[in-house]
């Protein structure tokens, strides 16, 4: 990956019908800030203790690039091609407390009842399978979430019970779709 500039277009890995995936750079830490600081992005995901727009590009640089680098993937940046309007994130990501990588995705409740999130996790899965060449994706979710549940079992993945991540205390359920 090349150094950030100021300027840099950032690299589109998908495209769909209305939308751009993309990795995410430091520039997008005001969006990054904004969406992990949702309500419903704390209830569902988690407080991941982001303040300052300096905490949200710490964040993206440690963990969506750092994970662009060592797999290839991650959480991507997606946005409206109409306007580059950043509207959530999705993508796969490599966990250390799961076997397989999981597909994951966010959006500002604005969008949400829209099909942005079935488009966006649809191409997902798809390059997950196509060009990453991934066999299994798996995914997890708060047992209260049913509306991302419900996204995923629309985009083929099984719903396979309740786990407990690795130092955690907390139940998920667990997902998976295999290619």
């Amino acid at each position: 990956m090349k150094k950030e500039k100021a300027g840099v277009v950032p690299l589109k890995v998908l495209e769909t019908d209305r939308l751009i995936l993309r990795w995410q750079t430091a520039e997008d830490a005001n969006f990054v800030l904004k969406l992990m600081n949702e309500p419903s992005w704390i209830r569902f995901i988690g407080d991941r203790g982001l303040r300052t727009p300096e905490d949200a590009r710490n964040y993206i640089l440690n963990g969506a690039v750092a994970m662009y680098a060592s797999h290839g993937f991650g959480l991507y940046l997606a946005e409206l091609k109409e306007g580059n309007v950043p509207i959530g994130l999705c993508g796969l990501i490599k966990r250390d407390s799961l076997e397989d990588v999981d597909i994951g995705f966010a959006l500002l409740p604005a969008y949400w009842g829209t099909g942005y999130a079935f488009e966006a996790a649809s191409a997902v899965l798809t390059h997950g399978k196509e060009v990453v060449g991934l066999k299994r994706i798996v995914a997890i979710t708060n047992p209260d979430n049913t509306s991302s549940a419900n996204l995923l079992k629309k985009i083929g993945l099984q719903d396979k019970g309740m786990i407990t991540l690795p130092n955690t205390t907390e139940e998920v359920k667990f997902f998976a779709i295999e290619f």
